[in-house]
């Protein structure tokens, strides 16, 4: 019985272990800041788009980004990570975050967004500060 309770309580730790690892923050979100940031290479897009970026580790989940996602880092290195996600019903994705600068950033990401697979790289560039008057909405 003591043996039985032991290896539920191992399971249990590893468990949780496991769901803090997934829960983590990368390390590459520490060398970027919020701020207005300009997306090129978006599909359909003819010209860049800007947004007011309140968190920039809503770029893990570009394709979702403003959605409530659940996240595991499958790999996390000072300048790139992997990062896997579900949305539930509104799909999910695999991004690699590849630093450039503290202020450009490569998103290659890909997955499945409402119903239809997905595949794209975007170029991301911190513009500056979010000012009063910027137009875009804030993720």
């Amino acid at each position: 019985m003591k043996r039985l309770r032991l290896m539920g309580l191992t399971a249990a730790l590893t468990a949780a272990a496991l769901a803090l690892m997934g829960a983590q923050r990368p390390a590459v979100f520490a060398q970027l800041a919020p701020g207005l940031w300009e997306f090129s290479g978006l599909p359909g897009a003819k010209i860049p788009l800007r947004q007011c970026v309140a968190d920039v580790s809503s770029f893990a989940q570009f394709e979702h980004r403003g959605l409530s996602c659940s996240r595991d880092v499958i790999t996390d290195n000072p300048g790139s990570a992997v990062v896997e996600y579900s949305c539930g019903g509104a799909g999910f994705g695999h991004s690699r975050l590849e630093v450039v600068t503290p202020r450009s950033l490569r998103i290659d990401t890909q997955g499945v967004s409402n119903k239809l697979p997905f595949s794209y790289v975007v170029q991301a560039r911190r513009l500056g500060d979010c000012s009063a008057t910027t137009p875009a909405p804030r993720h």
